[in-house]
């Protein structure tokens, strides 16, 4: 008995100290593809673009400690009976500097959806001032689309969490 349980901890061990990097799951291209326009949009839709700042870390106590946040990114479509198109969505980090082009090629967002981009806890490239640009379409007489992010991060007990809206830019 002594020998199986030290068997299945040895086997708990190994497993857990797998060093094998996990995919991130904001990063898998499958869930944009299933929204990508397939046929041509109308060349009559008014334009726009969105900032939207995101933290994936930000800083504790001081400027050498640092707690790494989950970032839930919401693309929201606030029409009744019109879709929104999303040409572009890029992401930069701290410096301004593009580190990840999640679509360049149109998607839509069917009326009152919404749909969002994760970034993992453990992914730390956007660092303490990151942001989004979103390229997007509407009709003439349809609301904007919206752009959210909420963070958030736990310690035992203990939560944080806060909330970022998107401006619309020139």
């Amino acid at each position: 008995m002594k020998y199986a349980f030290a068997t299945v901890a040895v086997f708990f061990i190994a497993v857990a100290c797998n060093d094998q990097p996990r995919e991130l799951s904001s990063t898998n291209p499958i869930n944009w593809e299933k929204r990508r326009m397939t046929s041509p949009i109308s060349d009559t839709l008014d334009t726009g673009h969105t900032f939207l700042s995101i933290y994936s870390s930000i800083y504790m106590r001081n400027d050498q400690e640092q707690s790494d946040l989950t970032v839930t990114v919401s693309l929201h479509n606030p029409n009744r009976d019109e879709d929104v198109f999303i040409d572009k969505a890029v992401y930069y980090n701290t410096h301004g500097e593009a580190i990840r082009t999640y679509f360049d090629q149109t998607i839509f967002i069917k009326p009152m959806e919404t749909v969002q981009i994760v970034i993992d806890g453990i992914d730390k490239e956007g660092g303490t001032g990151a942001n989004f640009i979103f390229d997007w379409q509407k009709k003439r007489n349809s609301n904007e689309p919206l752009f959210e992010a909420v963070m958030i991060n736990t310690y035992g007990s203990q939560g944080l969490s806060f909330v970022t809206e998107g401006k619309r830019i020139k």
